[in-house]
């Protein structure tokens, strides 16, 4: 019988039944560099913590197991997941890439991977023709779904079928939705990638990244790279992020029922322009959302009537807070134009639909009455104050 999610965050099924490291319930933090031989030729299963700790190793498990992949690697931040999955590439290789990504992966694709000889293509993958793109070098499809920011929505079986059609790896940034709510593997895709950091570590007290896959091949390049690059998590950090993970559940069951009321009190008022979330029936891709996942994330994004609001929104919050990232039990607002996508050129930041009045929240788990009490008193006060200047 297969075990629900809420279980695989807590129990790795290959352990149960043991009473290993003198029993206790939360996995031991190995900090150690090396490791002592019993003979020559003798091993205790593992040589040196670059190339495998036992902490990493038990959460690279327990992540492996809620992608329903075969290896899971661990990595010291979600840019070093990317940067070492980038390393399956070779000069004139051809990657088409979604449009709408977070600032950090077109920085390192525009700046590292192109240098090397990595050629991308920037397409918007969930309207465009993502198949006329295809060309004889190309090796990749890279998705995120639901983008950062602007939420579009890309059907991950569609997107396989053709990476399958042009033997094509297909790649799907899952760190928005975890593997809560979404299993990309499940629909076709060949690798996962996940900013650790986010919702599986859920507390904004660690950096990490993951990169999940189901084939063999590309487990095995990996796991060589890997232990050859050294950007393997370190085991104090694995265990931050296997504490987080017990609870991922019920923090992404919690932030996704915050995300829904926030969402619907923002369309209600006049200086928001637009709400995109994809849990509202009038997102473009709401349906898909009900089709490939199972539910809608706490990720919502808002466009305001003006740059000015936008930034007395960020100077007024208190609890909820002005800060990059997401993920955490802690509400935050992220202004995209100078924070995640600042090094984004202007002109693709705005074909994308990302504006100086663009906001993006990361809902967390907080008492929903006090949020929405703070965003009323901010918009409350700043149509105050925009009153009186007018009057003025």
């Amino acid at each position: 019988m297969a075990r629900g999610i809420d279980t695989k965050c807590i129990h790795l099924e290959e352990d149960e039944g043991q009473c290993s490291h003198y029993g206790a319930l939360s996995y031991p933090i190995y900090q150690t560099a090396t490791y002592a031989h019993p003979g020559v030729g003798q091993s205790t299963g593992f040589d040196y913590s670059r190339l495998q700790n036992p902490t990493r190793e038990h959460l690279e498990k327990m992540v492996a197991a809620l992608e329903n992949g075969i290896d899971a690697f661990a990595l010291s931040s979600g840019m070093a997941a990317i940067s070492l999955l980038m390393e399956l590439f070779r000069p004139g290789d051809h990657i088409i890439a979604d449009s709408d990504l977070y600032g950090g992966s077109i920085r390192l694709f525009h700046n590292v991977n192109e240098k090397n000889g990595v050629e991308f293509s920037s397409i918007d993958c969930c309207r465009g023709d993502v198949e006329s793109y295809v060309k004889e070098n190309t090796k990749a499809v890279y998705i995120e779904t639901p983008t950062n920011p602007m939420m579009n929505v890309t059907d991950i079986r569609k997107m396989a079928d053709i990476a399958k059609r042009h033997n094509l790896i297909l790649i799907v940034d899952n760190t928005f939705m975890s593997p809560y709510f979404q299993n990309p593997l499940d629909l076709g895709a060949d690798v996962v990638i996940h900013s650790g950091t986010k919702y599986l570590s859920g507390h904004n007290d660690t950096l990490a990244g993951f990169i999940v896959t189901n084939r063999e091949d590309i487990q095995e390049k990996l796991r060589f790279l890997i232990k050859t690059t050294g950007a393997g998590l370190a085991p104090f950090d694995c265990w931050l992020v296997l504490r987080g993970m017990k609870t991922l559940g019920i923090r992404m069951e919690r932030s996704q029922e915050n995300a829904k009321q926030i969402a619907a009190w923002l369309q209600q008022q006049k200086a928001v322009t637009r709400v995109i979330y994809p849990g509202l029936p009038d997102h473009p891709g709401h349906e898909i959302m009900k089709k490939q996942a199972r539910g809608f994330g706490a990720m919502l994004t808002i466009q305001l009537e003006s740059k000015e609001f936008a930034l007395a929104i960020l100077e007024k919050v208190r609890m909820i807070r002005f800060a990059e990232s997401l993920g955490g039990v802690e509400t935050l607002v992220t202004y995209p134009t100078t924070q995640t996508h600042a090094d984004v050129p202007k002109e693709i930041r705005e074909r994308n639909g990302i504006t100086e009045s663009t906001l993006r929240f990361s809902v967390g788990i907080e008492n929903i009455e006090d949020l929405i009490g703070e965003l009323e008193k901010v918009f409350a006060e700043i149509e105050e104050e925009k009153n009186d200047g007018k009057k003025s």
